[in-house]
Parts: structure tokens; sequence; C-alpha cells
């Protein structure tokens, strides 16, 4: 049986993520994210300016907040005050990665007047809108969505019989593009929301990820009823956290509500 060089790839990254999810570039555990922040899950970066908007920030699967680093700094350099939320992505349910991130947000956010916005980079986005779809913010600003896979997500579905999967954790589980999985699960959002999907060149993974895609999502996956603005831009997967075109847009729909499509 051909198995072609993407579909390979995204099966290694799977079976990397079960055999050592504690490695440098998987999630954090719990003693590590103790050592490094003083047993909070959230990374405190103040801005000068006391009424300086906040931008919670939440990373993908297999990740922790160092992931988001880049772009983390990129916010702040524009003004925002941000903060990175940490969760075991392959060891929480859904349910109890936005029960801890509801408690954070109580830690650092409550009582603040500014706006509070999110940006969520590929899982993360679907937190962020499990969180707001639980939880009414006063004072909610806009959200951004990295790479997310509105839809669900087509590698979940293609590896979901494969041994393995059932030790990828309740969350990944979860990922599928049935309308049990968290991303079907989610209402229509009523807060301003802008989608970024990330086209890679190479087409050699059709067989798994239809159509364009940055690697890991499909470009129609990110795309769901009630977003208030949507673009594609020549970027991986990975490569969007840390690209500067991307944070540019981040930061303009933050401050506008729409992407600069002539930038």
């Amino acid at each position: 049986m051909h198995i072609n060089a993407m579909t390979l790839g995204a099966s290694l990254l799977l079976l990397a993520l079960l055999v050592n999810p504690s490695s440098t570039w998987a999630e954090s555990t719990a003693d590590d994210t103790h050592a490094r922040s003083g047993n909070r899950q959230f990374e405190y970066h103040q801005h000068p300016d006391a009424k300086a908007d906040t931008v919670v920030i939440l990373h993908g699967l297999g990740r922790n907040r160092s992931a988001m680093w880049t772009l983390a700094k990129r916010l702040e350099v524009a003004g925002y005050r941000t903060e990175r939320f940490g969760y075991r992505s392959l060891h929480q349910s859904p349910e109890e990665i936005v029960s801890r991130l509801n408690a954070q947000l109580a830690a650092c956010c409550a009582g603040t007047q500014s706006k509070v916005h999110f940006v969520g980079h590929s899982l993360g986005g679907l937190i962020a809108r499990a969180y707001l779809a639980k939880h009414k913010l006063p004072n909610l600003g806009r959200v951004v969505l990295l790479g997310t896979p509105n839809q669900g997500s087509e590698l979940a579905d293609a590896y979901q019989n494969k041994w393995w999967f059932e030790y990828l954790g309740p969350t990944v589980k979860k990922l599928g593009t049935s309308s049990g999985g968290l991303a079907g699960s989610l209402p229509k959002p009523d807060y301003p929301v802008g989608v970024i999907a990330g086209v890679r060149s190479g087409r050699e993974n059709e067989d798994v990820l239809p159509g364009q895609d940055d690697g890991l999502v499909t470009v129609s996956s990110t795309k769901f009823a009630g977003m208030t603005d949507f673009m594609v831009m020549p970027t991986t997967h990975w490569g969007m956290r840390y690209s500067e075109p991307v944070a540019a847009q981040v930061v303009n729909f933050l401050k506008t509500g729409q992407f600069e499509k002539n930038r």
C-alpha cells in the first residue's frame, strides 16, 4: 500500500505525541508548569498602560505556552497586555480545559475595565469558542482563530480507528468532523471573530486533506457560520505562530474588527 510523505508525517506526529508527550515541543506537564511559572498557567506581561486591552492566547494540540511566545511579544509591541494560557491537551477533556481557563481568567482579569480579546491557534481556537459558549464576559472584545478546524479535523477522522488513537486522550477523540465532536457541538458566535487559514505549497496529502490546507487543517475546515471576517495566508500550520504578516493581521482585526486585505 502506498503511503505518501504527508500522510506518513501526520501519522508520525500523532505517534510522537503518544510516545513522548512531555518532549520539548509537546505539552508541558503540571510539574514543568509549576517550575517555570510559580504554579500558574498564565505568564503575565503587564503593559505599562494599565488600561491596555488584554489578549488571552491559547496554543494548540501537543504544545505549551512557549509555542505562542513570538506572537505574544508582537501583540505586546502593538500595545496589548497578553496572557498565555497553558493546558494539558493530551490528558484533559475539553470540559476540564475550559474549567481551568475560567479559573485562570478569574485570577488574572476579574475586575478589569478594558477589553479582553482571545487569540487561539488550532485546537486553542476551539477551546476559546467552547469557553465563550459557556461563559459570558461583559467586556469581551474580539476573537481571532488561527488554523482552527472549526468544522472538525479530517486527520482525526482518518486515524480514529488506529490502535494508538485511543491513547491520545479525551480531547483528541473529540476532534473529528461529526456533529458529536467538539467543533460540531459549538454554537454560532455572538461576538466578532476573524478566521485566518494557512495555505502551503504542494498537494501530496490530498487523500487525507482534500483541497487547500496548511499541512494539518484544510481551508474549508476553518470556515464556519457566524465568522465576521476570513483570510487565507501563505503559511503552514506551524509557521503561522511565528509569521509577522499573520501577527499584523491579528492586530488589525483586534483593533478594527476586520482584516486588511490589501496589506
